[in-house]
C-alpha cells in the first residue's frame, strides 16, 4: 500500500544561548492509510518535537534543518503558509498533549468547534453548529446541545479531550497525530479515548500517529512502533515484534520497566543514568553510557539502521560480523 506519510531523515534544530540544539537527528518512518504507528521514549528524546515538525509549528527558534516530509508525494516542507495552513486540521489534524491549555478558554465549545467547518469547509455559522453538534455526538459527550453553549473549565478533563478529537476530525483528515491523548486521565476514561480513536479509526480510515510514553497504550492501539531514544531511531518494528523480542538494549530495558500481573517482583528494573544533556551528548552512540551491553566500537561512531528480521535496529550487536 502506498505511503500516507513518509519521513525520510527528519532533523530538526532549535538555536538557544548556548548553542545549537538538534533535537531529532536523521529518523525515518512511513505511515499507510488507516496505520496506527506509535512514537515511544522518555520524556525529552523528540518525540513532540517530530509532530511539530510535520505540521510546521516549531517555535520561531526552531527549524526543520533536514530530511523530507512528503505528505501524498508532496513535500510539506516546501509549501507556503497558506499552502501548509490548508493542510493542517484539513489533511493532517492534531490532538494536543494538555486540552485544557489548548482549547481557548475564553470561547465557549461552539464558536471553536465551527472554525474547523468554516475555515476549511466554507459552512455557514449555522450549518458548522450542526455539524458541530454532530461531532459532539459522535465521539459520546453527554447533552450536546447544552455543552455548545460552555466553556472548557466547566469539562471535566475526559471530555475536553473528547472535544479536542471531534475538532481533531472535523474535516476528515486522512492523517491523525495525538500526543499523548490520554495524559493525566483516569484509567476508565483512558480506555474510552483509546476504544473512541479505533472505533473512528475503523469508520473513516484515518491513519493515526500515537506518542507516548506508554507502552501500555501503545500494545493495545499500534501495529508499528517507533522507540526514539536522544532525538535517534533506535528501534523500528511491528508492535508484536517489540513486545514479544525486542532487539535494542533500550527498547529491552523500557519493558522490563513496566509493571505485570503475572510476575510477582518485589522491584521494578530500572535503565541505569539519565537521559544526556542535550548539549553535552556523548559520542558515538548516546544510549551508550547507561548501555549494559556497551562494547569498545559504541563510543567511536554512531551505530547504522540494521535490518534484523522484520525490525530496523540501531546498534552494533547486529552488525554483520
Amino acid at each position: 500500500m502506498q505511503s500516507l506519510l513518509s519521513v525520510r531523515g527528519l532533523e530538526t534544530r532549535f538555536a538557544t544561548r548556548k548553542g545549537t540544539v538538534t533535537a531529532v537527528d536523521g529518523i525515518d518512518f512511513e505511515i499507510r492509510k488507516g496505520e496506527v504507528i506509535g512514537i515511544a521514549g522518555e520524556s525529552g528524546c523528540g518525540k513532540s518535537v517530530t509532530s511539530l515538525s510535520i505540521l510546521r509549528l516549531l517555535p520561531e527558534n526552531g527549524e526543520v534543518s533536514g530530511g523530507e516530509i512528503l505528505m501524498n508525494g508532496r513535500d510539506l516542507r516546501l509549501l507556503s503558509e497558506s499552502e501548509m495552513c490548508a493542510v493542517r486540521g484539513n489533511e493532517i489534524a492534531m490532538i494536543f498533549q494538555d486540552p485544557m491549555t489548548s482549547l481557548n478558554p475564553v470561547l465557549d465549545l461552539s464558536t471553536q468547534l465551527c472554525e474547523p467547518f468554516m475555515v476549511h469547509r466554507g459552512f455557514s455559522r449555522k450549518d458548522a453548529e450542526a455539524k458541530a453538534l454532530e461531532m459532539l455526538v459522535k465521539v459520546g459527550i453527554p447533552s450536546p446541545e447544552l455543552r455548545m453553549r460552555e466553556y472548557p473549565h466547566q469539562l471535566s478533563g475526559g471530555m475536553r479531550q473528547r472535544v479536542m478529537i471531534a475538532m481533531a476530525l472535523s474535516c476528515s483528515p486522512q492523517l491523525l497525530i495525538a500526543d499523548e491523548p490520554t495524559t493525566a486521565l483516569d484509567v476508565t476514561t483512558q480506555a474510552q479515548i483509546l476504544d473512541l480513536m479505533r472505533d473512528l479509526r475503523d469508520e473513516t480510515g484515518t491513519a493515526i500517529m500515537l506518542i507516548t510514553h506508554d507502552l501500555g497504550v501503545l500494545a493495545e492501539m499500534a501495529e508499528n512502533i517507533l522507540v526514539m531514544y536522544a532525538g535517534r531511531e533506535v528501534e523500528y518494528a511491528p508492535a508484536a515484534g517489540i513486545f514479544q523480542e525486542p532487539k535494542h538494549p533500550y527498547t529491552v530495558g523500557l519493558l522490563r520497566s513496566i509493571p505485570r500481573l503475572d510476575e510477582d517482583v518485589e522491584s521494578l528494573q530500572t535503565i541505569a543514568g539519565v537521559v544526556p544533556n542535550q548539549y553535552e551528548m556523548p559520542a558515538g552512540c548516546r544510549f551508550r553510557p547507561r548501555c549494559p551491553d556497551a562494547m569498545p566500537i559504541c563510543a567511536e561512531r554512531r551505530p547504522d539502521l540494521y535490518r534484523v528480521g522484520e525490525a530496523r535496529v540501531a546498534c552494533f550487536k547486529y552488525a554483520e560480523g
